[in-house]
């Protein structure tokens, strides 16, 4: 399960060029499209391609990709004038590989929260935002930033609360979830 799960994906892109180019096709312009991240970061454990796909800036990548006057993938990213970001346009500015540089301020897939106040989290703040900047207003992005911080908050208690409840029903003798005289669930598991 860890190695179908965590460490296919989760090796370094510089000992392992085929996680963004593909080995029968090693092509920049097709490691430049954001369907190549879908590979591994889709799913129930990693929204993050669903999250895109359903944005603006997803939508007018799906709408725009087959425009080369608007996604021109033959053009190195730090020359690229997209018509809207793509996956690796944010996240590898400039054609580096390091895809964690440019990364989201959160841990865990967005459950827990930084300490705000580190200098190390301050510096990827304002990373981040300088990103948006490319495109947005710094104003723009921090506020954006800001709500992103509201909800992680907000999914914090309602995680803390899910585990409350759980532990409440062991407590009570109720550690079964789905007793066997039930339905299945949507895996087919009772």
């Amino acid at each position: 399960g860890d190695t179908a799960g965590c460490t296919f994906c989760h090796t370094s892109p510089e000992e392992r060029c085929s996680t963004c180019h593909q080995r029968h096709q090693f092509n920049p312009a097709v490691a430049r499209k954001s369907e190549q991240c879908k590979t591994c970061h889709w799913g129930k454990d990693h929204r993050d391609w669903e999250a895109y796909d359903i944005s603006v800036h997803g939508t007018v990548y799906q709408v725009n990709k087959w425009d080369p006057t608007q996604f021109d993938m033959s053009k190195k990213l730090a020359g690229a004038d997209y018509v809207g970001p793509t996956c690796q346009y944010c996240h590898m500015r400039g054609g580096h590989h390091n895809v964690q540089r440019l990364s989201t301020v959160y841990t865990s897939m967005g459950m827990s929260n930084a300490d705000r106040g580190a200098p190390l989290w301050k510096e990827k703040r304002d990373t981040w935002v300088s990103v948006c900047d490319g495109c947005h207003s710094p104003r723009f992005a921090r506020e954006n930033l800001q709500a992103m911080d509201e909800a992680c908050k907000d999914a914090g208690l309602k995680y803390t609360e899910t585990f409350k409840v759980a532990e409440n029903l062991m407590l009570d003798g109720m550690g079964e979830p789905m007793p066997k005289d039930l339905a299945p669930d949507w895996s087919g598991q009772h």
